[in-house]
């Protein structure tokens, strides 16, 4: 049974959301998006939209989905020491990292998870790849992948030097415009109704951002920053 998610572009309003995401897609080395905000203001749903338009731009992208109780081994993979030292072979198994490679490693709640794990996750964002050494045997693979945190903050703060580390944050809320409610009560209520029939009516427009995405990522080597850039930059580390 194939799951139909909630298309990209039919998300209403969250435009800093949107950008963020996005931008995350064409360079996950920013460092991931945390996304911050109260209970039904469509975390989660933007998160799967994203993923499935990543689909479209690479056939190995998927979501994956970090528990908060994962142990640091499920999280970067293990080694069997056992088997290194008493065959020679390299006994490597992935964990969820190496699965996220090439889409998006998602953490719900991510200001539960444990401190050294959010600097695992958000080392591994920053670098592309993973390092892992037992007892004088290490191993590394490639771990590019978009790395998004959600939170609600009313449930705890994630600690400053955690969240300093996240590229970009977005504080997202429930929009308190009575059309833009009613637009998507109606949006959501049509998709409930007909999941399929609702996506295929945004079909051609997610796939026109894979598009942008997948060129985004293309030229990006080749943009230069003049000094209007660069001072816009500094004035904004420096606020």
């Amino acid at each position: 049974m194939t799951v139909v998610h909630y298309p990209f572009s039919a998300l209403v309003g969250h435009e800093r959301l949107r950008l963020a995401l996005v931008l995350c897609a064409v360079r996950p080395d920013i460092g991931g998006v945390l996304i911050r905000g109260e209970k039904g203001t469509a975390k989660s749903t933007a998160v799967r939209a994203l993923a499935a338009v990543l689909a479209q731009v690479d056939d190995g992208a998927r979501l994956v989905e970090l528990p908060i109780g994962a142990t640091e081994d499920r999280v970067v993979g293990s080694l069997d020491l056992q088997k290194v030292l008493r065959d020679g072979e390299h006994a490597f198994s992935p964990g969820l990292l190496a699965r996220a490679n090439g889409g998006v490693l998602y953490v719900d709640e991510v200001n539960l998870l444990h401190d050294h794990l959010v600097d695992v996750l958000l080392d591994a964002a920053a670098m592309g790849r993973v390092h892992i050494e037992r007892d004088g045997v290490s191993h590394s693979h490639d771990a590019r992948f978009v790395l998004i945190g959600t939170m609600n903050p009313e449930e705890g703060e994630l600690r400053p030097q955690l969240l300093d580390r996240f590229g970009l944050t977005v504080d997202v809320a429930a929009s308190r415009d009575v059309d833009v409610r009613v637009e998507v009560i109606r949006s959501r209520m049509a998709f409930e109704a007909d999941p399929a029939g609702f996506a295929a009516r945004y079909a051609d427009s997610d796939a026109e951002l894979a598009r942008r995405i997948a060129g985004a990522r293309a030229a990006v080597g080749d943009v230069v920053l003049g000094d209007n850039e660069l001072r816009r930059i500094a004035a904004l580390c420096a606020a």
